[in-house]
């Protein structure tokens, strides 16, 4: 998973403080699927141009 980036924990932030209709299992379970999705799109993006990844 990528780090968490300040966007994203100025989202979190707004989700948990702010929006009480949402769980904060689900804003955290959100969170974490988007940025494991984020590094799988850049590893494939540097896959696909040729990169050696360790």
């Amino acid at each position: 998973m990528i780090a968490l980036t300040l966007p994203e924990i100025r989202r979190l932030t707004i989700a948990l403080l702010l929006d009480s209709a949402r769980s904060a299992r689900r804003v955290w379970a959100w969170s974490d699927w988007r940025r494991r999705r984020q590094h799988q799109a850049r590893l494939s993006h540097y896959r696909r141009r040729g990169y050696l990844l360790n």
